[in-house]
């Protein structure tokens, strides 16, 4: 008995394109016709896949110098094996490079804050300020205060990076494996804080320079070596050392911020993505390190702010022989509580992006000389 409906074979051979029993097939590419433009005479569409090609020969061949620049320090370094002096000495240079290019690369939004702290009406906004100072002092009046900045916080880098890597091991090692790990953010505090009293002691000539040249119109002097000749001349070396108390107060909350929040968050970014840490690119691990460095920074832009405020004033106004005591007492009279927090908007932005370029800076400064980044560490092994 004839079927009701024609088969499957009598469809396919009736209609060629039929996909049998619902297979895909394969479409034929598209043929020219006479009345087609020509590619070649409209280079706009393949600009995007040239630019995308560009830049990743140009990635490739900026890898390929990076290792290649790598390769050679750490031959000429020789092998550096981890906390000996060798290692610290390149932690300590690390931080030099990323403490002193950092902070003088944001200059200009220093300048405006410095100066908004000491006269909160001097400026409306920072474009506005940057353009008062502009048209006033001229480009160069932008950067005032580039110097003492770069001599001060490149110190002051070596100092902090290269002590926090140091104190981070004593301590562990007077806990012990088990206690320094189970009391981490404990460890990160105290060793962050015990390198930033010695960092500060590098910095605090060169951060009296620099707020004085920022906060007087025109510059008290026009350089470091000229400032410190001033002050000294005047005050004596004394005068290099009267903001130390308040910058301690600063930094050094500022800096147990920085590294403990750093640190933490950095392990949890690595506990949330798959694998562990050593799966991951060196370009993957410094960008984890500016994202946890951007987040810590925030931190500790609104945890230092008040102090902060505070060694502005003291720099730009604190009379000769006046103790430092009597001195925050009437600022902090003139200036009120809600005083202390001029200049905070501008300070999240500029110390965010400041932490997060110079936690990438340091770790892709140790990645160069073959040492592993900071920051995401597996527990210890049980016994």
């Amino acid at each position: 008995m004839p079927l009701l409906y024609p088969t499957q074979a009598t469809l396919h051979e009736t209609f060629q394109t039929s996909a049998p029993f619902g297979r895909a097939y394969l479409r034929a590419e598209p043929q020219d016709t006479p009345r087609q433009a020509r590619s070649e005479l409209y280079t706009a569409w393949s600009v995007a896949d040239d630019a995308k090609n560009k830049a990743n020969a140009l990635s490739a061949e900026a890898t390929k110098e990076f290792e290649k620049a790598s390769a050679k320090a750490q031959a000429k370094a020789g092998h550096i094996e981890l906390y000996s002096a060798k290692y610290y000495a390149a932690c300590t240079f690390g931080g030099l490079l990323a403490c002193g290019l950092t902070h003088t690369a944001v200059t200009p939004l220093d300048l405006v804050k410095c100066r908004r702290q000491v006269d909160s009406k001097l400026y409306t906004g920072n474009f506005q300020a940057w353009g008062k100072i502009g048209k006033a002092e001229g480009f160069r009046g932008i950067y005032t205060g580039w110097s003492p900045t770069f001599f001060g916080y490149s110190a002051q880098g070596a100092f902090k990076y290269g002590g926090y890597e140091y104190f981070k091991k004593f301590y562990a090692d007077l806990a012990g494996p088990e206690a320094a790990y189970k009391y981490k953010t404990a460890l990160y505090l105290a060793a962050s804080a015990s390198a930033e009293v010695i960092a500060d002691i590098a910095l605090c000539p060169f951060e009296a320079i620099k707020v004085r040249m920022q906060t007087t119109i025109p510059p008290f002097a026009s350089g470091t070596f000229s400032g410190l000749s001033t002050i000294t001349a005047k005050e004596g070396y004394g005068g290099l050392y009267k903001g130390l108390y308040p910058l301690w107060g600063r930094q050094i909350p500022y800096t147990m911020m920085k590294f403990a929040s750093f640190e933490t968050i950095v392990e949890m970014i690595y506990n949330y993505l798959p694998g562990q840490k050593s799966d991951y690119n060196k370009g993957a691990q410094t960008a984890v390190s500016f994202t946890g460095g951007y987040l810590a920074g925030i931190l500790c832009a609104v945890v230092s702010h008040p102090a902060d405020v505070m060694v502005s004033k003291l720099n730009a106004s604190r009379q000769p022989g006046e103790a430092a005591g009597a001195a925050v007492g009437r600022i902090y009279k003139d200036i009120g509580f809600s005083g202390l927090w001029n200049g905070l908007p501008v300070r999240i932005v500029m110390i965010g992006t400041l932490t997060g370029l110079q936690w990438m800076i340091y770790d892709y400064f140790k990645i160069f000389m073959g040492l592993p980044t900071t920051g995401g560490a597996a527990p210890p092994a049980k016994q």
